[in-house]
């Protein structure tokens, strides 16, 4: 710690560690008023391709959160993103609610292959469809490789083993912009002044919340809730800086020790 500099930014991820679907973690509203309290600039950081921004921040303000919409880092926001850099035209394979955040984006004849979560578009005909683009050169674009998630009713896929089989089948490899990638938290940190060494993630996954924020310089919490399952700490080197409860854990401890 040592050889760190002073404590400046907090990446907090959502799913799984500020709530479950239409849950919040026990504590968690109150240990975010406390964490606002602090000297720190906080940015919420997320895979989610289940629903859009505007429909995120309203189901996080429902819950009681006081976040604001341009204080969340979206996976989508960094698809986009990249589609208008490489002007194409993509097949997206997303939820439907997931469509929002990319009007005006041209999806008419793709020359593109986009995969997020959408358990409504992950049949035979869909997939063929991508398969066959990709053959054809489309680039594959991973909004993220997470291979699993937690709902209310347990465990579920993520869209990570459906990139893996297209990669597979034609022998190509996606191209992943949202978590564990360090653009990713790069682009996160971007117009807060703060740099990598400044900042601590706060996740319940430990390789694309954890392990991705360690790789790119920053300290990582993890917490048991969401996804988390015991020995998960051991499956990424290092290890996370600290392996806590849940998030008004890992809260107590910056505020005692980080700052």
């Amino acid at each position: 710690m040592a050889a760190r500099r002073v404590l400046k930014a907090v990446l907090v991820d959502l799913s799984g560690t500020l709530h479950i679907e239409d849950s919040a973690v026990p504590g968690a509203q109150e240990a975010l008023k406390r964490l606002r309290g602090a000297p720190v600039t906080i940015r919420f950081v997320t895979n989610t391709t289940k629903e859009c921004k505007r429909d995120l921040l309203g189901r996080l303000q429902k819950l009681g959160f006081d976040i604001a919409e341009d204080e969340i880092f979206t996976s989508l926001t960094a698809a986009r993103s990249l589609l208008e850099q490489k002007q194409v035209r993509p097949l997206l394979l997303v939820d439907d609610n997931a469509l929002h955040d990319f009007r005006g984006i041209a999806t008419n004849d793709p020359n593109a292959v986009v995969v997020g979560l959408a358990p409504e578009h992950f049949n035979y005909q869909m997939m063929n469809q991508a398969f066959r683009l990709i053959l054809d050169g489309a680039p594959l674009i991973a909004i993220h490789k997470a291979r699993y998630y937690k709902r209310k009713d347990g465990l579920a896929l993520g869209p990570g083993p459906f990139v893996t089989g297209l990669e597979y089948a034609t022998d190509s490899k996606a191209t992943v912009v949202g978590k564990p990638e360090k653009t990713f938290f790069l682009e996160a940190l971007r117009g807060t002044g703060c740099t990598p060494e400044e900042t601590v993630m706060i996740g319940d996954d430990c390789r694309d919340d954890v392990g991705g924020a360690q790789n790119a310089g920053m300290l990582g919490i993890l917490v048991k809730t969401g996804k988390y399952r015991p020995e998960d700490e051991s499956k990424i080197s290092p290890c996370p800086y600290l392996t806590c409860e849940s998030f008004p854990k890992a809260v107590e401890h910056i505020l005692q020790h980080l700052l």
